[in-house]
């Protein structure tokens, strides 16, 4: 009688000759003939119903292990540079398969995305399961799309949520993953756009309703790829962390460390506090001790923490919930500086003299325990003689030092002349169900200012040590604006009345002179944002090009790498160059500085646009019941479609479609940024007061379209009934001349 193995066997079989599956390679494995082979059948069939092995036409294999050839995804490169790929076909229980690429010179160059054809070998190790080597490259990943499903009879459609954005995608009926009319959805690529009709998708993720309050800024997440999942290695080191001790640190804790932040502060990474200087020799001068979160004693280069850190760059903030660069074990406890907890940091000791000017400075690897953590409104409040119960006690020993600092730094940042823009910030401000209750501006308050400074002079000082010291680097750069930009606000302050004068080397203090001189009158919102418009933005850099917006010769990140990747690695610079453990800078972090750098730079600028898109929907959903509601605002933007208008009230952005300034046709003047009716010469240009009619609020997208109805208090003319096609072909009048002249006096900066 021939004996049939039992399931255990069989699965070790299989595991043992994974090329070898098909149920004839079984049967003649354990010599099973005839109608043995029925009850092979039946053991593999319930094997299958079991989970066990999973059955890929005519063959078998363990289904919690990989076939031998797979289709794969590669992910990032780990600290080594050794590339990783995943299977994309993983029906086993745990954690998904890690997989080594063993690639050839022979072999194409493949990055984070690219699908390949690959062989597996079995090769357990710490950090892997499998190696593979690629037969043949088969695609990269393919293109993501988020929007809103529309069902139709067959299957249905995906609408963009982009602003402006008119492209959509066809389902197929089998591709909608169960999405159901209206659902906001994640789609991707379903293959090549044929000649004709719409490119096709297929459902890969299911997101809810759009307009539910809290689908904004995961609307943002996924539109802009944020990160928002920590991987399981990620969590598993934070978790096993354990919090610093005293060993190899300088002992802090009898130093009154305070913390002011926003009151609704997700982390607090910066402690100050400050003391008179008992040196003789700096009369009138004082001690200030900026004391930062030890956040590289706790990840260290290379590991899956790392890793992640650097792939994010920063924390993203949203109104209703933050994007953390670390897990919360982490940025919301070992690495935040809470009140009465010992706590590991890096401080340092920065001596001023009675005019804030920098003597020296001291850094240390320390331990530290905050006596207090404030927020700037309770703190500005005592300051102004309305101290609450928490902050009466600390007013004279420890804030009011603060502010005589502060003063004396205040006398050398005039001095200095860094670029005094005011451009008052939106607060959205949301009720219990995530809706926006109201929209605010921000109060710019002493206390702010006082930290701001803080942490001005200890970013100084940190650039300043590890040059000295010839330690690698990042460096905040900021370089001055390019002679185009220049010559673009200059003739906006020329149409303005104002002077920005040329032949000379540019510096701060002359563009805050023309920013004194637009101050309280009609230009001064136009002045502020043309000047913002002239800057080039900063930018992370192993090179040191200075940072003109500051007036510094040398600026770098150190006072927040609880949120930034780039103070981290001013961090593990500082920790090397002290010889404060081996947990400093590394050599691959040395090598790969140029490369980290511009990640972080780009991950920063993915984080504003996401951040500005779910203001931009917030707003939208906040005025979407007042449509036909009359609106003042400023004209910031001109465009050949039409022209763009921020709103007083709310800071909002709504757009003028050019079809509806009226019938005559509009001259588009690119040099000057101006729009000119061709029958009536009126002539519509930056910074123009305007009284507009919401027309469109759309909260999916952010989009606000609005109505112009009166032009620097003076209505519309809307032009004789001539169609909006060809500009007409005569002879400019002496109405359109003027028109022209006046045009060409106002000119906006490019980005």
């Amino acid at each position: 009688m021939t004996r049939i193995p039992s399931k255990s066997e069989i699965l070790a079989w299989i595991s043992e000759n994974p090329t070898k599956t098909a149920k004839r390679d079984i049967a003649k494995a354990f010599g099973i003939k005839g109608a043995a082979r029925i009850d092979l059948k039946r053991l593999l069939k319930e094997l299958e119903e079991d989970g066990k092995l999973t059955k890929r036409r005519s063959s078998y294999r363990d289904a919690e292990e990989l076939a031998p050839v797979a289709v794969l995804e590669v992910i990032e490169a780990d600290a080594d540079g050794d590339l990783f790929a995943r299977p994309l076909e993983w029906t086993g229980e745990g954690a998904e398969p890690r997989i080594l690429m063993m690639l050839r010179s022979s072999d194409p160059a493949l990055g984070p995305g690219d699908r390949i054809l690959g062989r597996l070998t079995v090769d357990k190790t710490e950090d892997h399961s499998h190696t593979a080597r690629m037969i043949r490259r088969i695609g990269t990943n393919p293109l993501r799309i988020l929007g809103v499903f529309r069902q139709e009879s067959e299957g249905g459609r995906v609408l963009p949520i982009d602003k402006g954005a008119d492209k959509q995608w066809t389902v197929a009926a089998g591709a909608t993953g169960g999405a159901k009319d209206g659902e906001l959805v994640e789609a991707e690529q379903a293959g090549p756009k044929g000649r004709m009709g719409l490119p096709k998708a297929r459902i890969v993720a299911r997101l809810g309703d759009p307009t539910a309050p809290r689908a904004v800024s995961l609307i943002a997440i996924h539109q802009h790829g944020i990160p928002d999942h920590f991987p399981d290695e990620a969590v598993a080191e934070a978790d096993a962390a354990k919090p610093a001790g005293l060993k190899g640190r300088k002992d802090l804790r009898d130093l009154p460390l305070i913390t002011i932040d926003p009151w609704d502060a997700r982390d607090r990474d910066d402690a100050c506090y400050v003391q008179p200087d008992p040196d003789p020799k700096n009369a009138d001068g004082f001690i200030i001790w900026v004391a930062i979160a030890d956040v590289a004693h706790y990840v260290a280069s290379g590991s899956e923490l790392d890793r992640e850190a650097r792939k994010r760059g920063n924390s993203t903030y949203f109104p209703d919930r933050v994007v953390p660069m670390l897990p919360d074990r982490l940025s919301g406890d070992l690495c935040s500086l809470h009140e009465g907890v010992e706590r590991a940091c890096l401080a340092v000791a920065m001596r001023i003299d009675a005019a804030g000017n920098k003597i020296d400075h001291a850094f240390h690897r320390g331990l530290m325990k905050s006596v207090a953590s404030l927020n700037y409104q309770e703190v500005q409040d005592g300051v102004d003689g309305q101290p609450n119960d928490k902050v009466a006690p600390l007013l004279e020993p420890i804030i009011q030092p603060l502010y005589a600092a502060f003063a004396a730094l205040m006398k050398a940042r005039a001095q200095r002349q860094p670029l005094e823009l005011d451009l008052p910030e939106r607060q959205i401000v949301l009720d219990d169900a995530g809706k926006v209750s109201s929209v605010q501006f921000k109060e710019r308050l002493d206390a702010h200012r006082l930290i701001e400074e803080f942490m001005v002079l200890a970013n100084v000082a940190a650039a300043e040590t590890l040059i000295a010291k010839k330690s690698p680097l990042l460096f905040r750069v900021h370089e001055e604006p390019s002679p185009e930009k220049l010559e673009a606000l200059r003739e906006v302050a020329t149409a303005a009345g104002l002077v920005l004068a040329k032949g000379q080397v540019l510096k701060t203090m002359h563009l805050n002179k023309l920013l004194a001189g637009a101050e309280g009158t009609e230009n001064d919102e136009l002045i502020n944002m043309a000047t913002l418009r002239s800057m080039t933005q900063a930018y992370y850099s192993p090179d040191n090009f200075g940072h003109f917006g500051l007036a510094l010769r040398a600026y770098a990140h150190f006072t927040s790498p609880i949120r930034r990747y780039s103070d981290l690695i001013v961090h593990r610079a500082l920790i090397k160059a002290h010889g404060w453990g081996e947990d400093g800078l590394s050599p691959w972090d040395i090598e790969h500085l140029s490369e980290t750098a511009q990640l972080i730079s780009d991950t920063e600028r993915r984080s504003m646009m996401a951040e500005r898109d779910t203001t931009d929907r917030y707003l939208a959903a906040f005025l979407s019941d007042r449509i036909g509601a009359e609106l003042t605002g400023r004209i910031s933007g001109i465009a050949k479609f039409g022209v763009f208008v921020k709103l007083d009230e709310t800071g909002a952005d709504g757009m003028i479609p050019i079809r509806t300034l009226g019938r005559e046709y509009f001259h588009y003047d690119a040099e000057t940024q101006t729009l000119m009716g061709a029958d009536t010469g009126m002539v519509i240009g930056l910074g123009q007061r305007v009284t507009v009619k919401l027309a469109e609020a759309a909260p999916v997208t952010g989009g606000l379209i609005v109505e112009l109805i009166t032009l620097e208090d003076r209505a519309v003319p809307r032009g004789p009934s001539k169609g909006r096609g060809k500009p007409p072909r005569r002879k400019m009048g002496s109405a359109r001349k003027k028109a022209a002249k006046t045009a060409r006096k106002v000119k906006r900066t490019r980005k």
